[in-house]
């Protein structure tokens, strides 16, 4: 077959009526009707429908289209015809078909079907559970905000880097890692790029930023965690404080809610589905507050504790009355933050913040310790051996400038973002403690 006018349901339109084109795509319905028979293709981009009319196309033509089953893989060449019958505005009349690939029947699970299929169902067969076009649509909208995300970042000159995910230690002192065998040695995969972004702040390389691959041992059931996510991470020298990195984040999620909304209008109509963009500037609340708050709807925490799922959601509700998706947590305790943060000297207190969005933490960051005895000391309060992290504290003690920066979970963040029930909706192959396959 000839492919020399191949088109999409995307550049076909009425005006191409008379034209000889090819389409390529899966057989999404076959519909006989005696005298005539449909066969509606689907691509990327929407569907196209054809039309075999018994008297204008050959009867082993025919016999092929009514025969073909539904998700096989066909090319066909036709005519292009207006029709006002045609939610498209056109349709194809059928002289040539080709089977690419032909689908085995029964299907494991229907892509088009009205009929609700379990989520282990969905997974097992992802490669199927994608060909719907709102399943699909979260991976554009995924791949969309991270095309604005660097688009934002270079704008602000930051440099793109890319760190190990085979690490000898862990950012947060151990907790929560995967251990594998690196050769003859114990090593773990990376929880995040914490530890090298900051050595980064020492290169003359002030602003860096990294989107990659952060894996968690958790032992969570829950609809917002994983075992394997990808991770936007930055780090900014030279601070003046922990507010020159909220404006970062604050600038980089406006222009991501702003260019999904605008960008990403064709997929956001297969959802169903309106981005609002949040207000700026994000309105401030210190932990203390926030934990006042909490406490008055009746939740039991005390000073340190987590806000946790509950209480973050009741700060969300509040935050929502008062018009606001977006807004910010800072100053937790110094005690419940990892060694590099900074201490608010003479409180208990941390130059510390958390980004929450509708009632749930998107990102954390804050102003990191720069001074190297200080550090150390932190390691240890911490129950560190700071004999385990010689390699991070090398660059601290050879001239290392007043930084801070940030961590934030992309799917977490589209999920969100699309109103989404669970995160694995984002992912394309979810890792948690119960799959590890496809």
């Amino acid at each position: 077959m000839q492919n020399d006018r191949v088109k999409s349901s995307r550049t076909i339109t009425a005006q191409d009526s008379d034209m000889e084109v090819t389409v390529k795509g899966w057989v999404q319905e076959v519909r006989n009707l005696g005298g005539i028979s449909f066969l509606i293709i689907r691509d990327r981009y929407g569907t196209v429908q054809v039309t075999a009319p018994k008297k204008k196309v050959p009867p082993e033509l025919m016999s092929a289209i009514s025969g073909i089953p539904r998700e096989s893989v066909v090319e066909v060449k036709g005519m292009v015809k207006a029709s006002s019958q045609v939610k498209s505005g056109y349709e194809i009349i059928p002289s040539e078909m080709n089977v690419l690939s032909m689908a085995q029947s029964p299907l494991p699970m229907g892509v088009v079907d009205k009929v609700s299929v379990e989520m282990d169902t969905r997974f097992n067969h992802r490669f199927m559970d994608l060909r719907k076009p709102e399943t699909r649509a979260v991976i554009e909208i995924k791949s969309l905000a991270l095309e604005l995300l660097g688009e934002y970042m270079r704008s602000q000159d930051f440099v793109e880097m890319f760190t190990p995910k085979i690490v000898a230690s862990g950012a947060e002192g151990g907790a929560s890692l995967f251990e594998i065998k690196y050769f003859d040695k114990k090593a773990y995969l990376a929880q995040s790029p914490q530890l090298y972004k900051q050595m980064m702040m020492a290169t003359g390389l002030d602003r860096v930023y990294e989107i990659g691959p952060a894996f968690r041992a958790e032992l969570s059931d829950t609809v917002r965690h994983v075992s394997e996510f990808i991770s936007f991470d930055a780090e900014i020298a030279f601070i003046e404080s922990q507010r020159d990195v909220m404006d970062v984040m604050e600038g980089v999620t406006h222009h991501i809610f702003k260019g999904v909304a605008e960008r990403g209008k064709e997929h956001l109509e297969k959802m169903g589905v309106e981005v609002k963009v949040p207000r700026l500037p994000y309105p401030i609340m210190t932990y203390s507050d926030a934990l006042e708050l909490v406490r008055e709807t009746g939740l039991t925490l005390k000073e340190g504790d987590d806000l946790g799922t509950e209480g973050e959601k009741v700060i969300g509700d509040i935050m929502k009355e008062k018009g606001f998706d977006m807004y910010w947590f800072v100053e937790y305790p110094e005690d419940a933050k990892p060694f590099y943060i900074m201490e608010k000297d003479g409180t208990p207190y941390s130059y510390s913040f958390d980004l929450d969005y509708k009632g749930q933490e998107m990102a954390s960051g804050g102003q990191r310790e720069h001074r190297y005895e200080r550090l150390v000391q932190r390691m240890v309060k911490k129950g560190l051996d700071p004999k385990d992290f010689e390699f991070y504290l090398n660059p601290f003690a050879y001239g290392m400038p007043p930084h801070g920066g940030f961590g934030l979970g992309i799917e977490r963040f589209v999920v969100k973002m699309l109103d989404l029930p669970n995160i694995r909706e984002a992912i394309l192959f979810p890792r948690d403690r119960n799959r590890l396959v496809p």
